[in-house]
């Protein structure tokens, strides 16, 4: 008897609160909260914000709002700041339902669009999110106007904002600066959790997102307490990982540059507000530096850590450690922002380093081994400096080879077949090799070339090696055996042959340098005329 009393007690529990659920919602009208909520969010956020129609949902335990948008910084643009299908707020019911009154627990923003865009001096348009309407002036000219301002008024509790928690759920942001509009980079699947939102608390969050081109973003940190004057310029402390990011289709860099590579990276990003500190570790698969380049073969790993000067906006490279295999070269330096680019001053230094270690580098620098070869033993040193634009970068600077066996092509059997006649195996044995070079976008300048090789003789010179590979280097080979063939017998006094390198890096192609050996022929007329005869008749000095 009394379990089908307690059963009959628990069918009208529950038929009560199903007409409560039912009944409710037409009882309670929560658009009359709808100018409230508004009002409290503008006056927060600094920016008009627009609601739709409010929905009561007690099984979701609070309101459900309709078509969310926040208006943009009307000097950045007149387009909606933020938009969201939905937004969710979780709110005490009680209070809700006897009192009219709003107590919000949480929020939740369902598939929004957030609009990033920098604008001049680095300044982003989120930076004046919180400040008064009508009064975002930059720090510097408050500070000039501080003497004639009026006293400050204290803010009640009212105007702060404060949510327990808040979730962004499949969310995109769209990445741009004011000067390009247009060159937007996206990222997708943006989930985000934080807590204790309002403006005088540290804020503890998560962050993911799927980046352009495939990649995946993870972040974890706190922020604040948030500043209301320019929220860019909150303390933030945070652990950022990423992973797979495609260089050339975040936006980040111009595709004319032919930056490119695979990115992955952990590490720290800590500001207080003035000092933007970061360290940590990048590595990058199939990097590509310049147009002319190929994928370089190994990845390259960079551990540095840096110092930025947020009001500057310029830094310092405080570590930097460039490893390639079992070696590494060191990077110091510093950047400047100026508007959307980055501009740096570095020095990357390596001395003796295996050079089996750097040579599946070559490519991203978009220097190529003939096809089929490979270098073998050696060592090379490089004291470069690193100059200009992040994606119009220019390297200079000597480069060092030594004791080297490029196998599986022989310059000297290039070089003497074509110039003087004989074979010279089936490598090519470099004693040493030294430049002073330029690489830039506009193809690779190699000045002071000093190339000692045993099996031919020390050849000097210079060239160029175009965006398309393309060779066009004039050289001059002193040979050890300056008397045998057609161009040793016309130099044989000095024993020099000029010739010249062109084709491609992967196919080059060697040549007599006519123009300079006919030039030599007439400035030293009895010279050359004997030497071309002897060289025709193959006739030898008897001793």
């Amino acid at each position: 008897m009394k379990k089908h009393k307690g059963l009959k007690i628990a069918g009208a529990v529950l038929l009560g609160v199903v007409i409560l659920i039912l009944i409710l919602p037409l009882v309670i009208n929560v658009n009359q909260f709808r100018p409230t909520i508004e009002k409290k969010l503008q006056e927060n956020l600094g920016r008009p914000v627009a609601i739709g129609s409010l929905h009561l949902s007690l099984l979701a335990g609070g309101i459900s709002a309709d078509d969310i948008s926040v208006a943009d910084d009307p000097s950045y643009s007149r387009q909606p700041f933020l938009k969201a299908k939905s937004l969710d707020v979780a709110v005490d019911l009680v209070p809700l339902i006897f009192s009219r009154s709003l107590h919000v627990n949480s929020a939740t923003l369902r598939e929004p669009e957030l609009y990033l865009v920098r604008g001049s001096g680095n300044r982003w348009n989120f930076s004046s999110l919180g400040a008064t309407p009508g009064a975002p002036a930059p720090r510097s000219q408050r500070s000039r106007n501080r003497k004639n301002a009026a006293p400050p008024v204290a803010q009640t509790s009212s105007d702060v904002l404060s949510i327990g928690s808040f979730r962004l759920v499949d969310g995109k942001v769209f990445v741009s600066s004011a000067s390009n509009p247009s060159r937007q980079h996206v990222y997708e699947g943006v989930q985000l959790k934080a807590s204790n939102i309002g403006y005088s608390v540290p804020i503890p969050f998560t962050f993911s997102a799927t980046t352009p081109g495939g990649g995946n973003l993870k972040m974890d940190g706190i922020a604040g307490p948030l500043s209301r004057d320019d929220i860019a310029s909150s303390s933030l402390r945070l652990t950022m990982a990423v992973k797979h990011m495609d260089l050339s289709s975040t936006g980040f860099v111009e595709n004319s540059s032919g930056v490119a590579g695979i990115l992955d990276f952990d590490g720290m990003i800590h500001s207080d507000g003035s000092t933007l500190t970061t360290d940590g570790k990048a590595r990058t698969e199939k990097l590509r530096l310049v147009r002319s380049g190929g994928p370089a073969r190994q990845p390259v790993t960079l551990d540095y850590a840096t110092h930025y000067d947020l009001k500057r906006q310029a830094g310092i490279v405080t570590r930097g450690v460039l490893e390639s295999g079992r070696t590494a070269a060191i990077i110091s330096g510093n950047y400047l922002k100026q508007g959307d680019t980055t501009i740096v001053h570095m020095k990357l230094h390596g001395n003796s380093m295996p050079l089996g270690e750097v040579q599946g580098l070559l490519p991203a620098f978009g220097v190529n081994l003939p096809a089929g070869s490979s270098l073998q033993g050696g060592t090379i040193s490089a004291n470069l400096a690193i100059d200009g634009p992040i994606d119009h970068l220019v390297i200079t600077g000597p480069l060092n080879v030594a004791n080297t066996r490029l196998k599986g092509f022989s310059m000297a059997s290039g070089i003497a077949s074509t110039l003087n006649g004989s074979n010279g195996g089936h490598d090519t044995i470099i004693e040493t090799l030294s430049s002073n070079l330029r690489v830039a976008p506009d193809g690779i300048q190699a000045d002071s070339v000093q190339l000692v090789l045993p099996q031919v003789g020390t050849i000097t010179g210079n060239g160029t090696i175009s965006p398309t590979n393309a060779l066009d280097f004039h050289m001059m080979a002193k040979m050890n055996d300056g008397s045998r063939g057609f161009l040793g017998g016309l130099f044989r006094s000095k024993g020099e042959i000029p010739f010249l390198v062109q084709g491609t890096t992967s196919q080059p192609v060697f040549m007599p340098d006519m123009g300079k050996s006919l030039g030599n022929m007439l400035t030293n007329p009895a010279k050359g005329v004997g030497g071309l005869f002897g060289g025709l008749f193959g006739k030898k000095k008897q001793n």
